[in-house]
Parts: C-alpha cells; sequence; structure tokens
C-alpha cells in the first residue's frame, strides 16, 4: 500500500464521516454552539444531526448540555478537549495524505 492510501486509512473514521467532520469543524472554531445553529449551518434534519452528536459524544468528542434560554429548552454543544486533540490529529493526519 502506498503511503498515501495508508495515511487516508489511518484517518480517525469517527470524524472522517462527513455529516461529523462539518460538525466536528463548526464547533472547533467556535467555543459553543446551540442545536438550531448547527442544524441550520449543516442543512441536517433533527434526526440525522442528533444521531451524528449522540456517536461523537460517545466518542467523548463532544459534550452536550442540555439547558433553557427563560422557558425555552436549548442545546448547547462544545468539543471536548479529547474532541480538540482528535480533531488537530485528524487535521495533520489528512494534510500528510495530501
Amino acid at each position: 500500500m502506498n503511503e498515501q492510501l495508508r495515511a487516508i486509512s489511518e484517518l480517525n473514521r469517527v470524524i472522517h464521516e462527513p455529516g461529523r467532520l462539518m460538525i466536528v469543524a463548526l464547533l472547533g472554531a467556535a467555543k459553543e454552539c446551540d442545536f438550531l445553529y448547527l442544524q441550520h449551518e449543516t442543512e441536517m434534519n433533527k434526526g440525522n444531526l442528533s444521531s451524528h452528536l449522540a456517536r461523537l459524544e460517545e466518542a467523548g468528542y463532544v459534550e452536550i448540555e442540555k439547558t433553557y434560554r427563560g422557558k425555552v429548552p436549548q442545546t448547547l454543544l462544545r468539543l471536548t478537549r479529547a474532541g480538540r486533540a482528535a480533531f488537530g490529529e485528524y487535521r495533520k493526519g489528512l494534510k500528510a495524505a495530501f
């Protein structure tokens, strides 16, 4: 296997999926976001976005906080320290592949 293919095959599969990559990239650029912002930016439906967030939370990459703004429920999302580190490593691996 050539080096480029090897580098691609070693990318973090949790982050590499396109939907999750969009989420991690958006969260990486901000301290935190709310669910509706992510839904708007990624153009995913609620179920799809929730599924991706659950997978990222399971991996320890995203922290999900359910709160209220006044009487309105709000879901806040942020990358964990492990999530930021994993995204940084993913980016390094991607650069190495190309």
